[in-house]
């Protein structure tokens, strides 16, 4: 082997591994979802994904498979940056216009429901990566008719409850609110918007006010249930959701909001951009962050893929003026 050669493996066997790592940082994903009131996804998850016992469940996975089930913890969108109504298009709100979740916007009467009542309520929200930021929950109005496709405007214009930063135990967020008289099936839709990067995350939870009375809400409501530990154990193998890169030391502490009224008028208003498109389902909020503040050590951002590309161009060109230094020593060695 000439000293070329030999210099040249040396350099390209030192930067393959450097090369390697770079191009296989992925982003994390996936942060969980309502559980009280059980959200679609995870009523859908409990139920079984490969076969679900509920028609609207069947009539979900039929839709849009199984995989969206088992990434129950991933209805996002990586950029709403608190511009959600701006971003997710009426009908698209419980997918948060994601394609993978597409079943869950099936406009359907007879969705599995949890039974509610006016007054204070303790919701929960299964954190499987706690970040900071704020929670924001809409009721539908009393015109709401559940066999139409949702739309923004079948929600009341403010969040009966927001909170900031609640308290985490056990994996589960827990704040209180004081939910508005209604009767029959209606739909609470919730907002997690991150407070340290654009991404937030969305559920839709069925539920029913007494009994479900009159047209197309007649129908039978079936009991949702939370996933158990054990079911959310037996399905993580199969979920496309990276959470190897997830640190929850640190990202507990919260301050517990223990009156938690109507929305403040504090809420960030939509504005900026239009845009409506679809949403990567496995890569983590990208963009500037809300507020120019920097990412919490639980998260990542989307500019993860675009550093990691450009971190491997740099140690390519790094890898070629290493191999044109040694050709010229190799060359001046030889005369």
């Amino acid at each position: 082997m000439t000293a070329r050669h030999k210099a040249t493996g040396i350099a390209l066997a030192g930067i393959g591994p450097l090369v390697l790592t770079v191009l296989t940082a992925s982003p994390a994903a996936a942060h969980g979802s309502m559980t009280d009131p059980v959200s679609r996804v995870s009523a859908c998850f409990a139920e079984g994904p490969e076969n679900p016992k509920s028609a609207a469940c069947k009539a979900a996975v039929k839709a849009g498979g199984t995989q969206a089930l088992y990434d129950w913890n991933g209805v996002r969108d990586g950029e709403a940056g608190g511009r959600s109504r701006t971003r997710i298009p009426d009908g698209k709100l419980c997918s948060a216009n994601n394609p993978e979740y597409k079943g869950l916007d099936l406009p359907r009467a007879d969705w599995p429901a949890s039974t509610m009542r006016a007054g204070k309520h303790t919701f929960r929200y299964k954190a499987t990566a706690p970040h900071k930021g704020y929670f924001e929950l809409y009721l539908t109005k009393s015109s709401y008719d559940p066999a139409k496709p949702l739309k923004w405007s079948d929600l009341e214009a403010k969040p009966f409850a927001k909170v900031t930063d609640p308290k985490l135990t056990n994996g589960e967020y827990v704040f209180d609110g004081r939910v508005p008289a209604r009767s029959g099936r209606h739909l609470i839709y919730s907002v997690w918007q991150r407070s340290d990067s654009p991404e937030a995350f969305y559920t839709c939870s069925d539920v029913v006010f007494g009994k479900a009375l009159g047209g197309a809400a007649a129908r039978p409501a079936p009991t949702a249930s939370a996933p158990t530990a054990t079911q959310l154990a037996a399905g993580a193998g199969k979920s496309s959701m990276d959470m190897s890169q997830h640190h929850h030391a640190g990202s507990a502490a919260g301050t517990h909001t223990d009156a938690v009224t109507q929305a403040d008028a504090d809420a960030p208003a939509p504005g900026g951009s239009s845009q409506t498109g679809g949403n990567a389902p496995h890569a983590q909020g990208g963009g500037k962050p809300a507020g120019g503040q920097q990412l919490a050590e639980t998260g990542g951002d989307g500019s993860t893929a675009p550093l990691a590309i450009g971190g491997a161009a740099v140690l390519a060109v790094g890898a070629g003026v290493l191999l044109a230094t040694t050709r010229r020593r190799a060359a001046r060695h030889r005369g």
